[in-house]
């Protein structure tokens, strides 16, 4: 990285070389493996639910609602607070944007890689996770946001072009694959211990519409975007 603003500026914005093919294949590899295995989903998962809070808290605001709070939990739940009306299309898509978050970041990120805007693609990471420090509203929540953007800049700011290209085809490739675990694990939970507090059940009280079937709409969501994103990247 140059050291002073206008090098660094030019550096975020100019265009990196697509790494090799196999680093982009054992990239997709490694992020399936860290979605399917147990220990590094329960680091993962946290890095999931930041996307998926944070799609709540995007969606909130452009549907005009007032974003009050976000909280994120050791256990990998967590908690977008916002205030406006209670039912209506901006409350059914607010609630609605969560689980479909990190499939669809995961996309927008394989169309800047596409690009060749890698090191672009590291930066906007650091600037989103910096906005949504500003609302975060509890310690753990505070930790996981700071560690997260901590990774991602020391990557883009102390290591060659090459490894930013690995970690950022890692980390796109991870968000692609993470959004469909959960949608199972949502539907475990509503069988285990239902809870009208799911954003499943929370649709299904906005709309009419069963919750079982709002899982279904995030399972299909997901796959069907992984799908156009791994067509876009091996095809």
């Amino acid at each position: 990285m140059g050291t002073t603003l206008g090098e660094v500026w030019r550096e975020v914005l100019s265009v990196q070389p697509e790494p090799e093919r196999w680093i982009i294949i054992a990239a997709a590899v490694l992020a399936l493996a860290s979605v399917l295995l147990g220990p590094p989903w329960r680091i993962g998962r946290n890095v999931v639910t930041i996307a998926h809070e944070g799609g709540h808290a995007l969606v909130a605001l452009l549907s005009g609602r007032q974003l009050t709070g976000i909280r994120l939990h050791s256990d990998t739940s967590g908690v977008t607070v916002s205030k406006g009306r209670p039912t209506g299309v901006g409350m059914v898509l607010t609630v609605f944007a969560g689980y479909v978050a990190p499939s669809v970041i995961g996309l927008l990120g394989i169309l800047m890689l596409m690009s060749d805007r890698i090191t672009a693609l590291l930066w906007l990471s650091i600037v989103v996770l910096a906005a949504m420090l500003l609302m975060i509203r509890n310690v753990y929540g505070v930790l996981s946001v700071v560690g997260t953007g901590a990774v991602v800049f020391g990557i883009s700011w102390f290591t060659p072009a090459e490894v930013q290209a690995a970690f950022a085809y890692l980390f796109i490739w991870f968000l692609l694959f993470a959004g469909v675990r959960p949608v199972f694990e949502l539907q475990a939970q509503r069988r285990r211990n239902p809870s009208p507090h799911s954003d499943a059940d929370q649709l299904a009280r906005l709309t009419g519409l069963p919750g079982a079937l709002w899982v279904a709409v995030f399972l299909l969501v997901n796959v069907a975007v992984t799908a156009l994103g791994v067509w876009l990247l091996l095809f």
